[in-house]
């Protein structure tokens, strides 16, 4: 048991990064109370709309569209933790103002998409640099379990957030849940501040002519094994991730619960999500994309499952193991974008993974906004998950073309599927997951791993 947790939480012994995630894990309390309480407060203003709910995600996430390349040319230019002291610092400022309106009981349904769009902002600007940060923060050995301790941060505030903010809402109402969350946003600016940054691992800053934003994308468009992943995360993260308009819809419409049950359904989600987040914690080497399409296909499946839910305990049964697939499928795809980049181009890269996975939830949120509003919630999410199915079949056709590798049927003890490699330093046929772990200690190159 101490091996295991050892090697679950082995990150942590480095102090920076302890600040780090301590910082991230108060603030995101904080952060996800104050999306719950603003979901609600959006159904209230706009008398149960689910298209307002897509609405206000939408222009939540629309600066991160048209600002996060410009953000990871900044990570790659200056001090990526001066920014970051900067952007938080920013982002609680207007929460505390947004909190102020709330709590006065003026606020109304335009004040919500105003700060929604100003909270985007400063999103926009500390996603991608946050993100090329961790990189700084540990050596490369320890650097995919201190991307997955991150993201098992980010679900243990999914699971309290939602829940704290539930239990709240129903006996306070929603401006206390709004002042109570302006307080821990604050936390990551007294963390960045009380970092060593002699302990920092950086590289050299690049200079301004070499950190052009076309120059990023033209590093990603010559790499196959980072384009795969950016596409497939383009379409789940615009299509399938769109939770916070569906799960808030879904609890209030069509099983007419209260703010708790909603709570419960999105950390119902947060708790799988944190199982995903821990079953990649003790990842060593980069993952395939066939781990990557793996975990597409079953996270697709599991979404298409919850849209025929007939009631709120089986929605919430099958949203852990939707949860665990969904963190499980981005962070496997981070991992491969992240241990397959150049320092250099880190920054840029990261900041289109951040674009093509959040930066297009406006256009998903609002189109699955407009369809639960004439089709019904229910729909809305089975039709995600089906197009998510059907984008993770096209990378699976895409990635045995482009490499040459070939899917191979097996009767032994009974049907088996191998994916058959094609190159010579692996052996010719592998199951998936033992293809993922044997691409690891092969030692290849990340550029001639067959993907």
């Amino acid at each position: 048991m101490r091996s295991v947790v050892g090697k679950t939480f082995r990150s942590l012994t480095v102090r920076n990064y302890r600040l780090f995630s301590t910082g991230q894990l108060v603030k995101l309390v904080g952060v996800w109370m104050m999306f719950t309480a603003q979901d609600w407060l959006v159904l209230e203003l706009s008398d149960n709309s689910p298209g307002a709910l897509g609405v206000v995600t939408a222009i939540q996430f629309l600066p991160v569209l048209l600002l996060t390349l410009y953000s990871g040319r900044l990570a790659d230019r200056y001090d990526k933790r001066k920014l970051l002291i900067a952007a938080n610092a920013a982002f609680a400022v207007t929460a505390v103002v947004f909190a102020v309106l709330v709590a006065a009981g003026v606020v109304r349904l335009w004040h919500v998409f105003l700060f929604a769009g100003l909270l985007g902002i400063a999103n926009a600007v500390e996603t991608p640099v946050r993100q090329s940060f961790v990189s700084e923060l540990v050596q490369l050995r320890l650097l995919p379990n201190a991307l997955a301790l991150s993201a098992a941060t980010f679900n243990v505030a999914r699971i309290s957030g939602p829940a704290l903010a539930g239990v709240a809402i129903a006996v306070a109402g929603t401006g206390p849940v709004f002042l109570m969350s302006t307080v821990l946003a604050v936390a990551p600016v007294f963390a960045y501040l009380a970092m060593r940054t002699g302990d920092l691992y950086r590289s050299a800053p690049v200079s301004a002519k070499d950190a052009r934003v076309l120059d990023g994308l033209r590093y990603v468009r010559k790499r196959h094994d980072l384009l795969l992943p950016l596409c497939l995360m383009a379409v789940v993260g615009m299509i399938g991730f769109n939770f916070p308009v569906t799960l808030a819809a879904l609890a209030k419409i069509d099983f007419q619960a209260g703010p708790s049950s909603f709570g419960l359904l999105t950390t119902a989600l947060a708790v799988g999500a944190l199982g995903g987040a821990l079953a990649g914690s003790g990842r060593r080497s980069r993952p395939s994309a066939y781990l990557v399409i793996g975990a597409t296909l079953a996270f697709a499946a599991l979404e298409f499952a919850v849209g025929f839910s007939p009631n709120f305990t089986v929605a919430a049964l099958l949203l852990l193991p939707t949860g665990f697939f969904s963190i499980y499928v981005a962070q496997a795809a981070n991992h491969r974008v992240q241990m397959g980049v150049d320092s250099a181009f880190r920054g840029r890269v990261m900041s289109l993974y951040v674009l093509v996975f959040l930066g297009t939830t406006p256009i998903g949120a609002t189109a699955i906004g407009w369809w639960g509003e004439h089709f019904g919630v229910p729909s809305s999410i089975w039709v995600a998950g089906l197009v998510c199915f059907v984008a993770g079949l096209a990378a699976l056709v895409w990635q045995l073309r482009v490499s040459g590798d070939r899917i191979v049927v097996e009767r032994r003890t009974g049907l088996r599927l191998r994916v058959a490699v094609a190159d010579g330093e692996i052996p010719a046929t592998l199951s998936v997951g033992e293809l993922a772990g044997r691409v690891g200690r092969t030692g290849i190159p990340s550029a001639q791993v067959p993907s």
